[in-house]
């Protein structure tokens, strides 16, 4: 969704690396191409207006020309700025004192409002809550029908008294407001603890549509009106939202379609223009695509600075913790990692979602977009085919895959050999890192972890490589053999004052190192 806008300010922040100092030009021209930015990416004037003469007065001021990186210190007054127009801070739900929690959803036709129903009653019941959906649009064709689907498939039961229409020729003979109230008292009898009132729309804001709102909303006193917007819809966005505050007065905004490749600047414009939060946001056609609306996250996807916290969340919800102990304690233990364990990884990372959408959220993911767009999601699945398609004993120990075996697995697969051999080879090089992490050497060549080629282990000082170093002889062939000699005497000298006794205080005790069962010449590193 915001792409393009990200693109743009990433390209506008590089011109002001490596300047220890900002001059007013500088700043003219980086807040020239912030607003030219936004224009495009369809935010509302008078927000473009707002939003830049905010980051032009700040940037002028103390706060860059002290700083010691000042053009960090512009993107980070951009990021705050945007996190203020963005709503500020995260707004969760406001639940009623006395149960039900009524939540009503109000917008145009085609926002994807049962959609967005049927999303956030399953969100609802992932919370712990007991949700009912109800449906009072009764003018859409087949719009009860679509909310009765989405119910079932998010296991949340529909109160539906009234079938609505099943064509665009069928004349609506229902009372959505009748069915609004019923719903309610529907819900106390049946000891629901949210209602989610699905309501109708129209293509275009209209006085009747309006009215039939207010009607709604006046007979069952809502908690939280959600004004439903398509964040595809432009600058149009600006009028609409303000046309359904003054009708419905909603309590906050869900943005819908943000997986879209329009613009965006509808959810750049919305909570500025009305004042009311951004709550939601749906990313997608299913229905686990849809997330609690972070303002501060939002903002570092913009700018590119990832959104780490989210994908951690994302992780803990998926992620199965007793397969993630078993693989801990297999760690621990130094047991072999096998292609069974291989394949449980690869499953784990399917089941929190979109491969693309994760590593999307990674820091600096706009400078690899083409190659993420180009990524195939089906990669997992011929994965787990080629795993599948081996014997247990091949999945334990794949040395023993050779030429004819791989054949085999790549017939079972429906993939080519190449594919099989690229498997083992990325198993392979994983089994060793495995390895190397159990045994405590750490990742070779990574940065703060010990291991050869990494920075985390001990580092000699010049003191200590000095002193481990050899003097060099003397070039004096008598004095040459007097410093040999003295060596000698200090080794000998060394050797009589060592300890003669046990570690651990025991006298000391001859022993053969054949009764040991040593490999063969381990006696050489016993001193016998």
């Amino acid at each position: 969704m915001f792409n393009s806008l990200s693109d743009r300010l990433t390209a506008t922040f590089k011109n002001l690396r490596g300047k220890g100092r900002l001059t007013e030009a500088d700043i003219d021209a980086t807040v020239r191409e912030i607003r030219r930015a936004l224009l495009d990416a369809d935010v509302a004037v008078p927000v473009v207006r707002a939003f830049t003469s905010a980051i032009k007065e700040r940037a002028l001021g103390l706060e860059v020309s002290q700083a010691l990186n000042p053009g960090q210190q512009i993107v980070k007054i951009v990021n705050e700025e945007l996190v203020g127009i963005l709503g500020g801070e995260t707004r969760r739900i406001r639940l009623a004192k006395n149960p039900p929690t009524v939540i009503m959803l109000a917008g145009l036709q085609g926002a994807g409002k049962t959609t967005l129903a049927g999303k956030l009653s399953k969100w609802l019941k992932g919370q712990g809550h007991s949700p009912l959906l109800v449906a009072c649009d009764l003018q859409r064709p087949n719009a009860v029908r679509q909310l009765q689907v989405n119910g079932e498939r998010a296991g949340v039961p529909v109160y539906a008294p009234h079938p609505g229409v099943s064509s665009e020729f069928e004349a609506a003979t229902g009372d959505p407001v009748a069915v609004a109230r019923q719903g309610i008292a529907e819900a106390r009898t049946r000891l629901h603890d949210v209602v989610i009132v699905d309501t109708a729309g129209r293509l275009g804001v209209d006085a009747e549509l309006m009215q039939q709102a207010a009607d709604i909303r006046e007979a069952i006193s809502p908690d939280e009106v959600l004004f439903v917007i398509d964040a595809m819809i432009g600058q149009d966005a600006v009028n609409t939202a303000l046309a359904f505050n003054e009708g419905v007065n909603f309590t906050g905004v869900v943005l819908t379609k943000l997986d879209g490749d329009a613009r965006g600047g509808a959810a750049l414009s919305v909570a500025s223009v009305t004042g009311k939060p951004v709550m939601f946001a749906s990313t997608g056609e299913g229905l686990n695509d849809f997330e609690l609306f972070h303002p501060d996250r939002m903002a570092s996807r913009i700018l590119d600075m990832g959104d780490i916290l989210t994908l951690i969340e994302q992780a803990e919800k998926s992620w199965d913790k007793d397969e993630a102990a078993r693989m801990a304690k297999k760690f621990a233990d130094q047991e072999d990692f096998t292609l069974d364990d291989f394949l449980a990884q690869m499953q784990q990372i399917r089941n929190m979602g979109s491969m693309k959408k994760m590593l999307m959220m990674m820091p600096g993911a706009a400078n690899m977009r083409e190659q993420l767009e180009n990524f195939d999601e089906r990669e997992i699945d011929r994965i787990e085919a080629i795993v599948r398609s081996m014997t247990q004993h091949e999945r334990v120990a794949p040395k023993i895959i050779n030429g004819s075996r791989r054949a085999r697995i790549a017939r079972g697969s429906g993939v080519h050999v190449s594919e099989v051999n690229g498997l083992l080879e990325r198993f392979s090089q994983a089994q060793k890192m495995m390895k190397k992490m159990a045994s405590g050497g750490g990742i070779p060549g990574m940065p703060g972890m010990a291991g050869p080629g990494g920075f985390g282990g001990p580092r000699k000082t010049k003191a200590a490589a000095a002193k481990g170093k050899k003097k060099p002889r003397s070039g004096n062939p008598a004095k040459a053999a007097l410093e040999a000699q003295e060596a000698e005497t200090r080794r000998a000298a060394a050797r009589a004052a060592a300890p003669t006794g046990a570690a651990f205080g025991g006298g000391q005790q001859d022993f053969d190192p054949s009764a040991m069962n040593l490999p063969k010449g381990f006696e050489k590193f016993l001193g016998k």
